[in-house]
Parts: C-alpha cells; sequence; structure tokens
C-alpha cells in the first residue's frame, strides 16, 4: 500500500503563506485555505458522512468546490464530479449508477435532486461543532479511487472512469517534467472544474505549491485582464478560448509561458497564428481515462512539429496499433497508451474495463500514427466523436433520443465544422413523413443538455451502412451525401 501525506495539510505545512488560491478580489494562502477546509470537513462529519462514501459534488466553479473537493479527501469520501450542462435526467442515472450516498451542490441546483437523493448546499450543512470528534485522513493511499468522471460510451451509455490518487499525483509530477516548476507560476483556470483539465490544475496547486487564478467560466476580457493583473504563467484552454484570444490581443502577454491547449487538435492555421503572436501553445492529448494529458509537444519542438500532440510525457509510453500488428511510422491505426496516470477502470464495469485493456495498455479507441522521431499525430479521436468548445459528444447518444420519435425509423449523427465552437452535431434522418424541426428541438432539449443538440436536421432517403449494416458516420459528413439530403 503506497501511502503519502495528505497533499492539502501537507502543503499548508510546507509553505503555509504562499498563494493557493485567487477568486475574484479574494486571495487564500495555503493556510488559509487548510482552515476553511477543516472547517467544512467538520460540517461535513455533523451531516452523517463517513469513510468510504460516495458523494457528488454540482458546482460551478467557485472556491467552495475546491474547498469541497479537499474536504472530502480529508474524510476520506470518493468524489463523483457532475457536469452542470447536463439534464436532470442525465445527472440522475450518473448518481443511480455511482451509488452516490448525497449530492453536495448550490443554490442553483438545490430543487432539481430533493427527493433522489439527501441534498446539502454550503448555507444547508450543519454548523461546525468543534467538540464534535471528526475523522480526518493524514494519510492518502496512492491506489484508493479519488474521483469519478462519467465520459459517454460509443453504446451512448455512460461509464464512470475511476481515477485514483495516484493517478493525479503522477499526472502531476509527468506534467511538471515536461512544462516545469517556477516559484512565480500561476495557473488560471476557467474551464469547469467537472472536467479532468479545470480540475487536475487543482491538485497541481497544492503538489507543487502554485497559486491558481480560478474563474467562473471563460470570459475574454476578464481573462485578459486577469494574466496582466496577476502575472499568470499558464493558462489551460480549449480551441474556442484560443480563437477568442488571438482575435482580442496582437501579441501575447509578457508573464505567460504556457498556453496548454487540449479537447483536440487545434487547426493548422491557428497554431500557425498563435507562433506569430508569440502564444507559446503546448498542443497536448489527453482524456478523462489519462486524468488529463498523457502527451504534450515540448516547446522546443512547436515550430518543427507544428500540429503534432507531441511525445508522451515522461514515465508514459505510447504506441500505434492495428489489430495485433504494431504499425510502422506514418501508418494509421488505433492510439495505445500507457501510464501512472491511466485510470483503474470503469466504475461496476467490469467488462468494459477488461476490454479497455490490452496487457496492461489501455486502448483510445482514436486514431492517429508517429512520424519518423515517434511525434504522436492524431487523426480522428475516437472517430465518431464530436467535440464541440471543448466538450465530448457522442453520436449514439443523440441518435438514440431522435429514434425515441415515432416517425424516426433511423438516425445518424455526426460532426460538422463551426466556426465558433470547432465542430457541432448534425442530425440525419430517415422518417416516414416530415416532422417539423421545433419537434425534433422539444425531444433533444427534454432528454440532452444544450451542447448535444443538433444544429442541423437533414431528412434523407437511406443512411450509409457497411456491409454488415454498420452505420458509417464518417460518410455523413461527404460532400455528396448532403447534396442528396433535404
Amino acid at each position: 500500500m503506497m501511502k503519502q501525506p495528505n497533499w492539502l495539510l501537507h502543503r499548508a505545512y510546507l509553505t503555509p503563506d504562499r498563494v493557493a488560491l485567487i477568486y475574484q478580489d479574494k486571495e487564500w494562502t495555503f493556510r488559509d485555505l487548510a482552515n476553511d477546509v477543516d472547517q467544512l470537513a467538520n460540517r461535513l462529519t455533523r451531516a452523517s458522512f463517513k469513510k468510504g462514501d460516495t458523494v457528488a459534488i454540482l458546482m460551478n466553479n467557485h472556491p467552495h468546490m475546491v474547498m469541497l473537493v479537499h474536504a472530502c479527501f480529508l474524510l476520506g469520501f470518493k468524489i463523483v464530479l457532475l457536469n452542470n450542462k447536463l439534464t436532470k435526467a442525465e445527472r440522475r442515472f450518473q448518481l443511480k449508477d455511482a451509488k452516490v450516498m448525497a449530492l453536495l451542490t448550490e443554490p442553483a441546483y438545490e430543487n432539481e435532486h430533493h427527493g433522489d437523493l439527501p441534498v446539502y448546499t454550503i448555507e444547508t450543512l450543519p454548523d461546525a461543532d468543534h467538540d464534535m470528534e471528526k475523522k480526518v485522513l493524514h494519510d492518502i493511499d496512492l491506489n484508493e479511487t479519488a474521483t469519478i468522471m462519467y465520459t459517454s460510451g460509443t453504446t451512448g451509455r455512460p461509464k464512470g472512469v475511476e481515477q485514483t490518487f495516484g493517478n493525479h499525483f503522477h499526472s502531476a509530477v509527468s506534467s511538471a517534467l515536461n512544462l516545469g516548476i517556477r516559484e512565480d507560476d500561476r495557473w488560471l483556470i476557467a474551464l469547469p472544474l467537472f472536467h479532468i483539465s479545470g480540475l487536475s490544475a487543482i491538485f497541481k496547486s497544492v503538489i507543487y505549491g502554485m497559486t491558481v487564478v480560478l474563474h467562473q467560466k471563460f470570459d475574454v476580457n476578464e481573462v485578459k485582464n486577469a494574466i496582466e493583473q496577476h502575472r499568470v504563467t499558464m493558462l489551460s484552454v480549449v480551441q474556442t478560448m484560443l480563437s477568442r484570444l488571438l482575435s482580442e490581443l496582437e501579441e501575447c502577454p509578457s508573464s505567460l509561458r504556457c498556453l496548454l491547449l487540449g479537447g483536440g487538435p487545434a487547426p493548422y492555421a491557428m497554431l500557425q497564428e498563435s507562433k506569430e503572436k508569440g502564444f507559446p501553445v503546448f498542443q497536448s492529448y489527453g482524456m478523462t481515462e489519462t486524468c488529463s494529458q498523457i502527451v504534450t509537444l515540448a516547446p522546443e519542438f512547436s515550430v518543427e512539429k507544428l500540429g503534432s500532440a507531441g511525445k508522451p510525457l515522461f514515465g508514459c509510453e505510447l504506441k500505434i496499433q492495428d489489430e495485433d500488428r504494431p504499425c510502422r511510422p506514418f501508418e494509421h491505426g488505433e492510439i495505445m497508451v500507457k501510464g501512472a496516470n491511466v485510470m483503474k477502470g470503469y466504475l461496476y464495469r467490469q467488462e468494459a474495463t477488461a476490454a479497455a485493456f490490452e496487457q496492461g495498455w489501455l486502448k483510445t479507441g482514436d486514431i492517429g500514427y508517429v512520424d519518423e522521431d515517434g511525434f504522436l499525430f492524431v487523426l480522428d479521436r475516437r472517430s465518431d466523436l464530436i467535440i464541440s468548445g471543448g466538450e465530448n459528444i457522442y453520436p449514439a447518444e443523440i441518435e438514440a433520443v431522435l429514434l425515441t420519435h415515432p416517425n424516426v425509423k433511423e438516425a445518424g449523427v455526426t460532426g460538422m465544422y463551426d466556426k465558433k465552437w470547432g465542430e457541432v452535431p448534425a442530425a440525419f434522418l430517415v422518417t416516414d413523413e416530415q416532422i417539423p424541426e421545433n419537434e425534433l428541438y422539444a425531444l433533444c432539449q427534454s432528454q440532452l443538455a444544450k451542447y448535444k443538440w443538433p444544429a442541423a436536421f437533414h431528412f434523407v432517403d437511406e443512411l450509409p451502412r457497411n456491409a454488415s449494416n454498420k452505420l458509417q458516420r464518417h460518410r455523413l459528413k461527404s460532400k455528396g451525401f448532403l447534396d442528396d439530403s433535404n
């Protein structure tokens, strides 16, 4: 059993007066943060939670969310991070599937799940009782599950990814060995904390002893001002955020040394513009199952290998495989990865976990190749996956909803290029009679988060299928097929 001191407590002991968190006009040192978290842990204990419980957090980016994560770790709870863009039905499935004991949320969502399970907000948790003994875990077991994030499977049924403390720790260390750590580093997070790219910075903060500048959401002017005001050095972005920054700024702010770009490959022209304006963009490749990035382009190769996701982080491995055969350079195949940051498995899904691994290698389902120097080029993320503004969308999930309409006989969904979001879903339907679009939107609205709604509906006579009658979604993108639709 591999143990470490609790990250926040250890960091508060090592560097108590360093700034841990900045939110709007307020700052917390690591000592301040540890004190507030201790108080919160006391209140959670009074709410009758116990070690080993699974709790869910449904919140917008806020210091309270950071504190709740740390307080849950202090008490030995596993945390399910809920995406606040999902519908109530989608969240309810995850709460039930993960066997969640209680929901920690904020007033805006408080009434949505009353009756499903106990619901608490910061305002409704019991007051602290300092005479009451709380069992704080001063050590963490690196093999224990820390967090659970749901990712949609290609069948449309979401699966909970079990991320251990060890996964998060090794992710932070591997990233530091690539990007380096400086005494003046400050990492700005405007990505949601319920996504791994946002949450991972919270763990980097306590492991590195680094300040996080937290924003509730991405506003290009607020981010621009915060970079200048707080001398931000690191910024996590997805394609849409980078695009807005490039449109607003003629040159990179002087303090910024890294824009870590995730959420799918960026267009070559955008990377070229970043280079011309002096933006140090580090393109990366990773997923929920790898606790954020597992492949990142080191800065010295940013010109020579523009468009590549880079090489595996230190301690991680990568190979390209076609069926059982390893691929040669430039040969396309499935991206396989291995490393201490790769997930424990899918929660309560033994078969899915077994199917995801092959002799210790995670089968990503993504297609790519490596060049003669071993640099990864990602061609397609889980071939059918749509990445819209950094959000993962699985066509099968949307298709399943559309097929519940009595007049829809067949449904196919694929991603179409969109200037603002990178990609948006487009639906192709075989129907027995014309269906008004507002009817289809009403159906999607009742079952799906807004970012999953198709941007367009095309009515067609048939969908492209192979000899096994399997839907060929990639053919839905073809110009000829679109011309045949009405």
